[in-house]
């Protein structure tokens, strides 16, 4: 999985009917031990009613992703599974 923050919102006036009533966010990539992003920015389909500002944790392995929407037949590689409250190292 992925540590990353939610920066934006992904608008289709038309889109793959898999896609209907599912929403995507564009997520950054954080280093959890670091705070700081690291890496390109991607989308992925969101299942916890995330928003802008929000840390979550993305899947991004095929069947898993598929798997966390419900649909072992729908094409997607990344998914928002879980809004991150905090974080605790022990280092």
């Amino acid at each position: 999985m992925i540590y990353a923050k939610v920066t934006g919102n992904v608008v289709c006036t038309r889109k793959e009917e898999k896609y209907k009533g599912k929403k995507i966010l564009i997520i950054q990539p954080y280093d959890i031990r670091t705070g700081k992003p690291s890496g390109s920015s991607f989308e992925a389909i969101d299942v916890t009613q995330a928003g802008i500002g929000d840390f979550v944790l993305v899947t991004v392995q095929g069947r898993s992703s598929r798997e966390a929407v419900g649909d072992l037949e729908m094409p997607i590689d990344a998914v928002i599974v879980a809004i991150v409250d905090q974080v605790d190292l022990n280092e």
